[in-house]
């Protein structure tokens, strides 16, 4: 069982696909990672699921891995699966769950913003424009670099989590950038290609850190340390002051625009 644990997940799921399943079937995204260094016995921590999906999961892996034998996994002893799995945060990672409220608003309405406009026409291009100022300013130079220049510095920065957030952030730059060419280009189709790519990739990326991420690092960081960064998160806020109140009044005017056709579409999925 210590060979298993010990084991980068890449690797596991490259000799054994069938673990990949496994680690889907709980909600253990490590198939579509784009770093797959992590052990699994790290990925058990992180993801904190309760003992009694511990010891499911961890059985139907070793009966991937060693067919021929009956393996015993025990139960890890840890506090009832209720108190482990709610989602709770320290004052400054509560802020930026809350930031996160706002970017998630801007990507559920651009599909549909992206179905409705013109973006062969001058004012289609400049809304999505609108977008990607949006996203520089108040996901990226705002929120992102709140997370890579204080709250991530509390960490090692080898961590294969920490890795993992930072390549998405990467990624998603480049979305952000291939929107901006396109738009100089007069290339509709790579503008709308781009700005979905984007969404998909961050509506993954908050919910990691949102329900993974951010409560494993509550969960390492001291009093110390969450009080320092209580005092750095102010201090950002401050500099960036007025211009957290426009973009939240620029998500609000396009939600005026879009966000009727939607929910329509929403609607349209659920039945």
């Amino acid at each position: 069982m210590d060979e298993i644990l010990g084991a980068r997940i890449k690797e596991l799921i490259g000799r054994h696909p069938e673990v990949g399943n496994v680690l889907n079937d709980y909600g253990v995204a490590c198939v579509t990672c784009a770093v797959g260094t992590c052990l699994l016995k790290d990925i058990l921590d992180i993801h904190r699921l309760s003992p009694e999906q511990e010891q499911q999961m961890m059985t139907r892996i070793a009966g991937i891995i060693y067919p021929d034998r009956r393996i015993e996994v025990p139960l890890r002893k840890r506090e009832p699966a209720a108190k482990a799995q709610a989602l709770t945060y320290s004052p400054p990672v509560q802020a930026l769950v809350n930031e996160h409220k706002l970017i998630k608003r801007l990507l559920t309405v651009l599909p549909a913003m992206l179905r409705g406009i013109d973006l062969n026409a001058a004012q289609g291009r400049e809304l999505a424009l609108s977008c990607v100022d949006f996203i520089r300013s108040y996901a990226d130079k705002y929120h992102h670099a709140k997370e890579e220049e204080i709250l991530f510095k509390c960490f090692d920065p080898n961590l294969d989590i920490v890795k993992v957030m930072l390549a998405d952030h990467t990624t998603a730059r480049g979305h952000v950038r291939a929107v901006v060419e396109g738009v100089e280009r007069r290339d509709a189709a790579a503008v709308k290609a781009h700005l979905l790519a984007y969404v998909e990739l961050l509506k993954e990326h908050i919910k990691k850190e949102d329900e993974i991420l951010y409560p494993w690092m509550d969960r390492q960081l001291s009093d110390a340390q969450v009080g320092r960064m209580f005092s750095q998160f102010g201090k950002v806020a401050e500099e960036f002051g007025e211009n957290s109140r426009e973009q939240e009044r620029f998500i609000k005017d396009l939600e005026a625009r879009w966000a009727s056709a939607a929910g329509k579409e929403a609607v349209g999925m659920r039945r």
